[in-house]
């Protein structure tokens, strides 16, 4: 056994609710195993007798200690920009970490300014698939079939370690830092973002009851800063992309901040419709574990294998969170939906969508829900004003056997994307055929490859996208 402390803290926040969560911001993106401040015991082998009354005892006598920073390089520059409106919401300061890489020939090139490529997804150290040196030789070879069999996504890394695919994983980003260095690439900016809040690894880059105003510190702070501190173009030459949590991020803030950003290439993204949120239609759905016919009730599944199996029910999944943390924060996918979407309760705490025992929908919630964060109902209530400011911009790819079943949201979004008329969407929309989650949009490799291809894929396309509906300075950066 081994018992850990995941401690928290009290927040006096700026709306005047008290609430206590896990810390800010420690470098490890409220990742509670790695957190530096926790406690936890040494592990120890024990014997539980059920018919004794006496207490087991763990001493939790250790503390996870502090993340060593991570150094920059000629390329990548880590920074952080304190944000005002974070820190009035939180009751402290609070930071926004910036991980940028510079475009070959910044340096030589004083009088260029660049595009930013907004890379949104999960919190990382450091900038992914882009390595600065060659593959480590020691690592064993890999074999493409026995990866595509174990490890058909990339995602169980440990596990596909040992069919060589953290030697893929090397390679692929040494191929892309020897391309972005090397002739023909587009000069461009590229920026990821670190923005844990006490309940997730990630903000959604929007603006929340709970979490706070992260949309606008990202693109009224953090954006504005580093475009000007690294010559940057403007709105009209900045794009997001992403998948997962980053897919849903790409279009949530293209949709939100539609002048401020000239493109959203979105990948297997959270649920951008809550007729289906997953397996669940919040609007009609009176129960979010189970569906109901007049003679039987059917456990929902929340997550299936690539055979189409499932792997866990959402009762149970959420079951796992609510052993986790109370009151939303155990630090789960489903929480971090709620934190995201849902109103503030009198407790200082994210309203429930449904409960955690029950499953019974709360449908006032819902309709928050809607009127607030359903992107497809927001483009369809308000596509009046937002088409011509969204046409052409949204690119879509979901692989059709998706993990979470996050295909099903897309389609009603591709229903009314391709239905649209004054102005029409001109959206992208495509789908992988068997392809689990990530999938995005490429059908010549497999998600293991395709994933760890983002940057130089979604770079290409974008800066393609700025050329055709350039409103500025198209030649500084083209050399």
């Amino acid at each position: 056994m081994q018992g850990l402390l995941h401690v928290y803290e009290t927040f006096h926040r700026g709306d005047g609710k008290t609430v206590k969560l896990p810390a800010g911001d420690r470098g490890e993106g409220q990742q509670w195993p790695e957190a530096p401040g926790n406690l936890f015991s040494k592990p120890v082998k024990m014997h539980i007798d059920p018919s004794s009354a006496t207490p087991i005892h763990i001493v939790l006598d250790q503390t996870i200690p502090n993340i060593p920073e991570v150094a920059d390089t000629k390329y990548v520059k880590h920074f952080k920009v304190k944000s005002e409106r974070l820190t009035k919401f939180w009751g402290r300061p609070v930071y926004i970490g910036a991980i940028l890489v510079l475009p070959e020939g910044f340096d030589t090139h004083p009088d260029a300014h660049y595009p930013l490529a907004i890379y949104h997804g999960h919190f990382q150290n450091d900038v992914s698939d882009f390595r600065e040196t060659p593959p480590d030789t020691k690592l064993p070879p890999y074999n493409l079939d026995s990866l595509a069999v174990h490890c058909p996504n990339g995602h169980e890394f440990e596990l596909c370690t040992k069919f060589g695919y953290e030697r893929v994983d090397q390679e692929k980003g040494y191929e892309f830092y020897k391309e972005w260095t090397g002739p023909g690439f587009p000069r461009v900016l590229l920026l990821t973002i670190q923005h844990p809040t006490p309940y997730y690894d990630d903000s959604y880059a929007v603006n929340s009851e709970n979490n706070g105003p992260y949309g606008d510190a990202i693109t009224y702070e953090l954006i504005p800063y580093v475009e000007s501190h690294y010559r940057g173009l403007g709105a009209w030459a900045r794009a997001l992309y992403g998948g997962s949590t980053g897919g849903w991020e790409a279009l949530g803030v293209q949709v939100k901040y539609p002048d401020d950003y000239n493109g959203a290439y979105a990948n297997c993204p959270d649920p951008i419709d809550f007729h289906a949120y997953t397996t669940i239609d919040i609007y009609h759905d009176g129960n979010a574990f189970v569906s109901t016919g007049p003679w039987r009730t059917t456990p929902r599944p929340a997550e299936r294998d690539y055979m189409g199996r499932t792997r866990a029910t959402v009762e149970q999944s959420n079951q796992k969170e609510a052993v986790l943390g109370s009151k939303t924060r155990s630090g789960g996918q489903w929480d971090i939906w709620e934190a995201v979407f849902s109103p503030v309760g009198a407790d200082g705490y994210p309203k429930r969508i449904f409960d955690k025992r029950t499953g019974v929908i709360d449908s006032t919630v819902a309709t928050y829900w809607r009127d607030n964060y359903d992107l497809v109902h927001i483009m369809q209530r308000d596509w009046a004003t937002l088409g011509p400011k969204l046409r052409g911009k949204i690119t879509l790819n979901v692989g059709r056997s998706d993990n979470f079943f996050l295909n099903d949201a897309v389609y009603y979004a591709d229903d009314f994307l391709k239905g649209t008329k004054n102005p029409p969407a001109d959206a992208v929309i495509d789908y992988g055929a068997r392809d689990e989650h990530c999938w995005s949009g490429d059908h010549a490799n497999p998600n293991m490859i395709s994933r760890l291809t983002y940057h130089p894929r979604f770079i290409k396309a974008m800066t393609a996208h700025f050329l055709k509906t350039a409103k500025g300075d198209t030649t500084s950066w083209r050399y």
